[in-house]
């Protein structure tokens, strides 16, 4: 069974052996790239920080990095459905590399400068890549191995998150800003060389121009207008998606909302860290954090190991973990004893894992030339909700405490969820069967199996 929506390949859906190596591969230097990421993150920031000893200037950098991280969403659409996507992965990566190099080789006096452009082409590489790579897992992988996909991909994500956060303290405490930089560059250009190398597929052409009729595609959009202009990207973005079944819509906007939510527990988490453990805030940060990865990758072993995994990402059921993750934030918020805190955090990563992996495989449901579009406006959307999200609680956080700031915070995306949890069984029931044939029917278009839009 399959999602609605879901495309089929005419040589078959299952993945072959040596593209699943080739996959494994590719997932292992995604991963290297996400360490090198989360390690800049931390570095970054601190380095701002002792540059200019100022909160707001920091503040400003990391509000550069989400604001261009923003406006890439619908040009990164745009871009990996025109464009060769491979190349477009590896020039982001190139283009990262360049960003770090620059801070290496320019002098010191320069960098309080030249921490800004490198800061928007971090934010913009790392969404067009992430657009691009979600986009091609149905045509690496096969339509039938997306969630399998996914699921490798989450994995190597949270792995490289835990050891990233880890490793960006010693690296930058014990031997200085300048080898985290050069950790950060290399990680991008081991990604990049991997990229040139795989034999895997990023598209298929067979894919582009069988649409049903009557549905938006990214062709008939781009006869508007050339280029991808952010500004007119954003309107051809806004025009597929209201084009598109009201439920796809409705969980990007929902995954926003999500975003919004979780920015509040980012923000939060410090000053929770603090008052359970004064003495050593750090421990409490990082039992917290191992234990959410360690339930993101416990959900990924499930949905791998499991052949029925597949038949449980829906919307709905995205929606419901939507809300066991937020519950969990709360309840974690309630300074429980170590050994609470630590289950709490365990199943927010579970529940976060299997949205991550029903919301991507969901949108990789989309044919070809719309799947960009979806996870651009997707990228777009989750970006403004955080930013957003952390400037609102950290202006907050300054007069109420932690707690009621995160129960405001997931108690949005409980409520959201539980809208589009009564409007799915509602109003959206009958437009989406409509608009997504049977997989194992001929769709509106004419070619075996494939549905309506999104």
């Amino acid at each position: 069974m399959t999602l609605p929506g879901t495309p089929t390949t005419p040589a078959g859906t299952r993945t072959s052996r040596r593209d699943l190596r080739a996959f494994t591969a590719l997932v292992a230097g995604y991963a290297v790239s996400t360490f090198g990421n989360f390690v800049n993150l931390v570095a970054l920031n601190l380095y701002a920080y002792h540059l200019t000893g100022s909160a707001l200037q920091t503040g400003v950098l990391m509000a550069v990095r989400l604001a261009t991280g923003f406006l890439a969403g619908p040009v990164a659409g745009r871009l990996v459905t025109r464009r060769d996507r491979r190349a477009v992965m590896v020039v982001t990566d190139l283009g990262q590399a360049a960003s770090m190099i620059a801070l290496l080789v320019t002098p010191s006096t320069m960098h309080s400068w030249v921490l800004y452009p490198v800061a928007a082409v971090l934010g913009a590489g790392n969404t067009v890549f992430t657009v691009a790579l979600r986009t091609s897992v149905p045509e690496m992988v096969g339509a039938e191995d997306r969630v399998r996909g996914n699921g490798y991909l989450l994995t190597g994500k949270s792995v490289a998150m835990v050891l990233g956060f880890a490793s960006a303290g010693p690296l930058v405490g014990g031997i200085g800003f300048p080898a985290a930089f050069a950790v950060n560059a290399g990680s991008f250009l081991v990604s990049a060389a991997v990229l040139v190398r795989s034999p895997l597929s990023f598209r298929r052409s067979a894919d582009v121009g069988h649409r049903p009729s009557g549905s938006v595609s990214s062709r008939s959009v781009s006869s508007e207008s050339a280029g991808p202009k952010p500004a007119a990207a954003g309107l051809r973005t806004v025009r597929v998606l209201l084009a598109g079944p009201p439920i796809v819509a409705a969980m990007v906007a929902l995954r926003g909302v999500d975003a919004w939510g979780s920015a509040s527990h980012n923000v939060a988490l410090p000053l929770l860290a603090t008052d359970m453990d004064p003495g050593n805030p750090a421990a409490v940060l990082s039992q917290f954090w191992t234990a959410w990865a360690v339930g993101t990758l416990l959900i990924q072993a499930v949905a791998l190991r499991s052949p029925r995994a597949g038949r449980s990402l829906d919307e709905r059921a995205f929606a419901i973990a939507a809300c066991v993750m937020s519950l969990a934030f709360v309840a974690a918020f309630t300074a429980p004893p170590a050994p609470l805190l630590v289950a709490t955090a365990l199943v927010a990563g579970m529940a976060d894992g299997f949205t991550e992996l029903a919301y991507s495989s969901r949108l990789q449901a989309a044919p070809d030339d719309v799947r960009g579009i979806l996870f651009g406006a997707s990228a777009s959307v989750e970006t403004l909700g955080f930013a957003t999200g952390m400037f609102a609680s950290g202006v907050v956080l300054d007069h109420v405490a932690p707690l009621p700031v995160v129960v405001v915070g997931h108690g949005l995306v409980v409520a959201a969820a539980a809208a589009f949890l009564l409007l799915a069984r509602t109003r959206w029931r009958a437009p989406d069967r409509a608009v997504a044939a049977p997989p194992d029917q001929p769709g509106r278009s004419g070619q075996p199996g494939q549905s309506g839009r999104a």
